[in-house]
């Protein structure tokens, strides 16, 4: 996958099918460590430890519409040239919870691409799941929930066009400007040594 945005869209697709409820993405950036890291759990029937153990290999895949499953395993491998590493861990009944780290400055390591498309998407293709979105950049954070914008929206639909609309560049502009801080301040940084 070309963008990291797209590997957030298929695990969280996973975990749908998997019946969760509740679905957390988290992207966390630190200057200090040089690493990007994404977490999403979820809430969902969770795998036992010989699935967790399959799920990682491209020719395993509980799905029966298809033979193999090369989500988690080209994920791994993108963590993996980068620098970086992905873990597993999840109980039946439970959940799963997936974790990629990346090296940040690493030149393999895949864009983060259109987070926001797909975050929106998530929540208005799913009115019914409670997605949560939390991106941090050393030690600023923002966030935003299903539940949230729900309150908020009232009987207004959380599939209306303008909502669709108005999370997908609320969501970006809000990660774009943590990253941009970021940015900012090693530039700054930079510049005084």
């Amino acid at each position: 996958m070309k963008e990291l945005a797209l590997h957030i869209l298929d695990i969280a697709q996973n975990s749908i099918r998997a019946g969760a409820v509740e679905i957390r993405i988290s992207i966390s950036e630190s200057s200090a460590d040089d690493l990007l890291t994404i977490v999403i759990s979820d809430d969902g029937k969770g795998m036992d430890q010989e699935t967790l153990q399959k799920a990682a290999d491209p020719f395993f895949t509980s799905r029966t519409t298809r033979r193999v499953g090369l989500g988690l395993p080209l994920l791994s491998m993108n963590a993996s040239l980068s620098g970086g590493e992905m873990k597993m861990t999840s109980s039946p009944g439970v959940g799963t919870v997936v974790t990629a780290s990346f090296r940040r400055s690493h030149i393999d390591r895949p864009p983060l691409g259109d987070i926001g498309g797909t975050v929106s998407f998530l929540i208005t293709a799913n009115p019914s799941k409670n997605i949560a979105y939390i991106c941090s950049a050393d030690g600023q954070s923002w966030g935003v929930t299903t539940q949230e914008i729900r309150e908020v929206l009232g009987s207004t639909s959380i599939t209306d066009l303008k909502v669709v609309k108005y999370l997908r560049e609320m969501i970006t502009e809000n990660t774009d400007e943590l990253i941009k801080a970021r940015t900012d301040m090693i530039n700054i940084r930079n510049l005084v040594n």
